[in-house]
Formats: C-alpha cells, sequence, structure tokens
C-alpha cells in the first residue's frame, strides 16, 4: 500500500477509534456500506474523495486534516504558492492538489486536479453538493448523468455533484482542471 494511502487509512481508523464506533456504525452513520469501508480503513481498497467528503461532513471535520493529516490555520487569507499546495495520488490517473488547505472555516474546497490520460472506462462517483471545474489545460471528457460532455481549456461546467459523475483526458494528454466543491 502506497504511503499516503496507508497514512489516510490510519487517520480513518483513528478517527472511527476516538469516536468509540464499530466500523459498522461509522460506516453507518455516515451512508457508506460497511464492507467497503472495512476494506478502505484495512488499506486493501483506494480511498475516493467522494467518501472522505461524507465521512469529514459527517464528523464535522476538515477535509484535509483526513486527506492530509494537518488542521487548518488561518480565517483571514491562506496563499497557495504553484506547485507548492498539499498533493496527493490516490491512484495513478488523478492528482489532487489543495488550493487552500490552511484556511481554516472553508465553505468550498478548491482542488487542481491533474488527469493522466489512460484506456479504462471513466468511474462514476457522486457526493453532496455542487461542484464547478475550470478545464486548464488539455480536453476532458466529463461524463455526468448518463450524458457526456468534451471541455476544453478555459470551458467551465458547473453540476450538481450528488449526479453520477467522472472525467478522463483526451487525445493521449494530460489535462488539468480546477475543482470546486461546495
Amino acid at each position: 500500500m502506497e504511503d499516503h494511502i496507508k497514512a489516510i487509512a490510519q487517520r480513518l481508523a483513528g478517527l472511527r477509534e476516538v469516536m468509540q464506533l464499530s466500523i459498522e456504525d461509522f460506516a453507518e452513520k455516515c451512508q457508506i456500506d460497511a464492507e467497503t469501508y472495512r476494506k478502505v480503513e484495512s488499506g486493501e481498497n483506494d480511498i475516493s474523495v467522494t467518501m472522505l467528503q461524507k465521512i469529514a461532513r459527517e464528523h464535522h471535520i476538515s477535509l484535509d486534516e483526513l486527506l492530509f493529516g494537518t488542521e487548518p490555520r488561518t480565517n483571514k487569507y491562506f496563499v497557495t504558492r504553484s506547485g507548492r499546495g498539499f498533493a496527493i495520488e490516490r491512484v495513478k490517473a488523478y492528482r489532487y492538489q489543495s488550493l487552500a488547505a490552511g484556511f481554516k472555516g472553508r465553505v468550498m474546497t478548491p482542488l487542481l486536479v491533474s488527469v493522466d490520460p489512460n484506456d479504462r472506462p471513466i468511474t462514476l462517483n457522486q457526493h453532496d453538493g455542487q461542484e464547478f471545474d475550470a478545464v486548464v489545460s488539455g480536453e476532458l471528457l466529463i461524463h455526468i448523468d448518463g450524458h457526456e460532455v468534451v471541455l476544453r481549456e478555459g470551458d467551465t461546467i458547473y453540476f450538481d455533484a450528488r449526479l453520477k459523475h467522472g472525467m478522463k483526458a483526451l487525445n493521449q494528454q494530460p489535462a488539468k482542471f480546477l475543482a470546486i466543491i461546495i
């Protein structure tokens, strides 16, 4: 298991233990299948940002605490210099860079997401809230609720994130987009 995935799994186990909940109770409270959660906490399965977001919202903690192990510290402003945000590579095709990890009490989660090209089908996910994506470079095929849209550099999309959605880079070229999740 990769170190960052292991670290997230350990933070999840620690949170659950502090709350004195069984895996089944913790998963039920977060509306996650218990067996899926068990595999995530043990490191057998990859951890989706969607799942982490559900857990963070349910337990009133920052997504950054689960992703990066840091608690936001400032509530006036926070600067993220180019290429210096807290980064995580959950799976080979996606890399997330938190752009406001140090801001306490955020109402949105801005991420710079890099998508590498691959030949696999689009993996769909869904989460509470709304999402705004702006393509910074490359081209993306976005699948939302049975519809497919191609976005190019400068294009944006705003959608209900409860709808199943996913994306992949096109033309065998990497793509980057700014994702703002509310």
